[in-house]
C-alpha cells in the first residue's frame, strides 16, 4: 500500500510513483519481496525482513541512495509483547514493513505520524520524528511510574516490609530496564545515521528534527539508567539489612548463651561425683544450687541491660 503527500494523502499505484513528490508506503515482507529489487533494495535486507529480529542492536545499513534498518519494538505496557518492523527511506520516500506487528499498534501510531501534520507541510523528516516520537510517547509516564515503584521498595526495605520474593522483584525491575535501554541504544543508532546524512536523503535544514527526537531518546535512556542504578543501591541496601538482621539474631544468641553459660559450669561443678563434696549431704544443697542458678543469671540479665547488650 503506497501513499502519495503533496497536497493531501493519496493511495498510488507502485509504477506510478513519482521520484520527486513525497511517498509512503506501508507493506507485508511478502509484498516487499516482489517490488524490492525494482527499487534497489540489497536482497539481504530483503531478506532480513522475513523474520523478527531476535535482538535490540540491529545494524543501519546505509546505501548509496537509500537507508535500512530493522528495529524490535517494545510496548511498555506488556514488556514480553515486542513487534518488528523494518524502514526503508529514500529520498522523498519511506516505506515501513510489518514484519511482525500483531496487534497492529505499530500501524496506528505510523498513520498517527502521517497525520500529525497538515499535508501541505509535511516532509520526509517531520514523518520520521513524528513516527519516533508516537513510539516513545508513553514512555516518560513508563519510567516515572518505575521510578514510583522503585521508591515504594525502599520505603519497605527500610519499614521492614519485604517478602520473600523481593530479591526476585528487583531482579525484574532491572531486567525491565536493561530491555529499555537496549531499546534506546537501538534507536539512538538508528537516529544518528539518519543525523550523518552519508547518502544525501535529507535537507540539511530539516535534520533538527530527527536530532530533537535523538534528544528525547537520550533523555530517556539516562533515565532508565539511572532507575536502573538506583536498583543496583537498592540491591545493595537490601543486602546490609539482611546482614545488619543476621547480626541482630546472632548477637541475641551470643548474649544468650553469655547468660546461661554459667549455668552448664554450675552443673558441671556440681555433677563430679567426688567422695568427700559436702554439697552431697547437706540438706539445703539442692534448694542452694536452685538459687544460685537463678542468682547468676539475674545478675547476668541485669548487667547485659544496662549495657544495652539486648
Amino acid at each position: 500500500m503506497f501513499f502519495t503527500l503533496e497536497n493531501r494523502l493519496t493511495p498510488i499505484d507502485i509504477n506510478n510513483i513519482d521520484e520527486n513528490v513525497l511517498t509512503i508506503g506501508y507493506v507485508t515482507p511478502d509484498e516487499l519481496e516482489q517490488f524490492g529489487r525494482d527499487f534497489g533494495f540489497a536482497r539481504s535486507s530483503i531478506a532480513a525482513c522475513k523474520a523478527a529480529n531476535k535482538y535490540f542492536r540491529s545494524d543501519v545499513e546505509v546505501y548509496e541512495d537509500y537507508t535500512f534498518t530493522e528495529l524490535k519494538i517494545v510496548n511498555t505496557v506488556d514488556l514480553q509483547s515486542q513487534a518488528c518492523i523494518a524502514l526503508y527511506i529514500k529520498k522523498n520516500m519511506i516505506i515501513l514493513v510489518d514484519v511482525a506487528d500483531t496487534d497492529g499498534s505499530i500501524k496506528q501510531k505510523f498513520e498517527a505520524a502521517l497525520n500529525r501534520y497538515p499535508e501541505t507541510n509535511t516532509t520526509l523528516e517531520k514523518i520520521i520524528y513524528a513516527f519516533l516520537d508516537a513510539l516513545i510517547v508513553n514512555d516518560f509516564k513508563f519510567i516515572e511510574d518505575m521510578g514510583n515503584d522503585i521508591t515504594e521498595l525502599e520505603a519497605d526495605v527500610l519499614k521492614d516490609n519485604t517478602d520473600d520474593d523481593f530479591s526476585l522483584d528487583l531482579l525484574q525491575l532491572k531486567k525491565e530496564l536493561l530491555t529499555m535501554h537496549n531499546y534506546y541504544e537501538q534507536l539512538l543508532d538508528f537516529t544518528e545515521a539518519l543525523e550523518e546524512n552519508e547518502n544525501d536523503i535529507f535537507d540539511s535544514e530539516d535534520l533538527m528534527y530527527i536530532s530533537n527526537v535523538a534528544n528525547k531518546i537520550i533523555r530517556l535512556r539516562e533515565d532508565a539508567d539511572s532507575l536502573s542504578n538506583s536498583i543496583n543501591h537498592l540491591q545493595d541496601a537490601y543486602s546490609a539489612f539482611l546482614d545488619l538482621k543476621l547480626n541482630q539474631t546472632m548477637k541475641r544468641f551470643t548474649v544468650m548463651t553469655s547468660i546461661f553459660f554459667p549455668l552448664t559450669l554450675i552443673v558441671g561443678w556440681f555433677g563430679m561425683n567426688f567422695k568427700f563434696m559436702p554439697e552431697f549431704e547437706w540438706r539445703y544443697g539442692y534448694v542452694y544450687v536452685i538459687v544460685l542458678s537463678i542468682t547468676v543469671v539475674l545478675v547476668l540479665m541485669l548487667i547485659g541491660k544496662k549495657r544495652k547488650w539486648f
